[in-house]
């Protein structure tokens, strides 16, 4: 079930959103550092990442999903984002070259038509980028954020359902070490918490961050060729001659009696 748009809203709106958005807006430019010249989807609630593109890329717009609601982005322009079904995108086929998703994978009621849809708007050469609560962090266990909300993944569960999905995994992050708490000095030593973590601590990140590239030909085996059994040959026991000539049908096999002038 999808968070409430404006719950989401409020959160990054929060210091301890701020701080959210920061740590993990470092590691989604990190694996994407240059962007010029590309189409970039924003799907879920990815608004919060997509402004540091803006000025870069061709161009950057959002999709939210329906039963999440929608407000709008960015608020000093005009709007760049749009309400529909995350299993059935108004967009073309092929027409994005970076699809964001966040806040959306770990919420979805349809989890395979949202990664179909996904698959379908990337053009051949496409890259996206999930972002998921990590199921062995304490952000997943924290219900008071957006975090702590839905299904979290593992590292290897996000791997193995991308793989399943038509997508080839290239590039693994965490991101967001710091604990889920306002208290003022752990958000102020926020930096310092994401460098340990990412050091020492990656089991414990609260969020996973993969990228994976567009699958567009899978190996199909070809069906194995049986081998060829032997006929089983099966001793048939031979007929009693004298009991064939005297049998009203003649001897066995069809035989023909024979005549008298033979």
């Amino acid at each position: 079930m999808y968070s409430d748009v404006v719950e989401l809203r409020e959160f990054y709106r929060s210091s301890l959103g701020r701080v959210a958005r920061r740590m993990i807006r470092r590691r989604v430019r990190e694996i994407w550092p240059d962007t010029r010249g590309q189409v970039i989807l924003g799907l879920g609630y990815a608004t919060p990442f997509l402004r540091q593109f803006q000025e870069e890329a061709e161009r950057v717009f959002a999709v939210m999903p329906a039963r999440q609601g929608v407000h709008g982005w960015p608020e000093d322009g005009r709007g760049l984002v749009a309400l529909a079904e995350d299993t059935d995108l108004p967009l073309p086929d092929m027409s994005v070259d970076r699809v964001l998703l966040v806040h959306g994978l770990e919420m979805a009621e349809n989890r395979r038509g949202l990664m179909r849809e996904c698959w379908r708007v990337l053009n051949g050469c496409g890259r996206l980028l999930v972002v998921v609560p990590n199921r062995r962090g304490i952000w997943a266990r924290a219900d008071t954020t957006p975090f702590g909300q839905g299904r979290p993944y593992s590292g290897s569960q996000l791997t193995r359902m991308l793989q399943d999905m038509l997508f080839v995994p290239e590039r693994e992050m965490r991101a967001l070490f710091v604990p889920p708490m306002r208290w003022p000095f752990l958000l102020t030593a926020a930096p310092a918490w994401e460098e340990i973590g990412a050091r020492w601590f990656q089991t414990f990140a609260g969020v996973v961050v993969v990228e994976a590239a567009k699958q567009l030909y899978q190996y199909t085996p070809a069906a194995r060729k049986l081998p060829r059994r032997r006929p089983i040959l099966v001793p048939v026991p031979a007929a009693n001659p004298a009991r064939a000539a005297e049998s009203p049908a003649g001897p066995a096999h069809g035989a023909s009696r024979p005549s008298k002038g033979s």
